[in-house]
């Protein structure tokens, strides 16, 4: 048998493997592997906490922006509701102020109108009153003439209050 450099190899290999298997070089690498996969397992059970934790915020968050929506709605309705009331309100009290206004102005009219024919009547009234006293002064002379004139003049003023 000639030994060549391949046996002189894996003598070596042979060699090599048992100093490491001596040294525990095997429970070493299997320590860390299973350190780093518990590591990878604490890490992804973190990671579903955290899923689980993100899935609950999103979900109240989408509560809480359905009742704010609700909330905007409803404050929404009610302003309209409000705006409604105000202008009938509003359309109400300018009609009842066109009212009391033209019924204001209507007795304005009928307080003049009355007035007018008023003066008419008194400017008529001194008319006659002058226009009597100019005939009778003119046919009626002396002293029975000043008693009919006063007589006459105090039965219009009679009449006439």
């Amino acid at each position: 048998m000639e030994l060549d450099a391949t046996f002189y190899a894996m003598i070596g290999l042979i060699i090599f493997l048992g100093y490491m298997v001596y040294l525990k070089v095997p429970s070493i690498i299997g320590k860390a592997l299973d350190g780093r996969a518990e590591k990878i397992s604490t890490e992804l059970a973190e990671a579903r906490r955290l899923r689980e934790e993100a899935q609950q915020l999103l979900a109240e968050y989408q509560r809480k922006r359905k009742e704010a929506e609700k909330e905007a709605a409803s404050i929404i309705s009610s302003a309209e509701h409000e705006a409604k009331a105000i202008a009938a309100e509003a359309k109400i009290k300018t009609e009842e102020y066109v009212v009391r206004r033209t019924s204001l102005a209507e007795q304005k009219i009928a307080q003049a109108e009355s007035q007018a024919i008023l003066e008419v009547k008194s400017s008529a009234v001194d008319l006659a009153i002058a226009a009597t006293e100019n005939i009778l002064a003119a046919k009626l002379t002396g002293k029975s003439s000043d008693d009919f004139f006063d007589k006459s003049i105090s039965e219009v003023k009679s009449h006439l209050n």
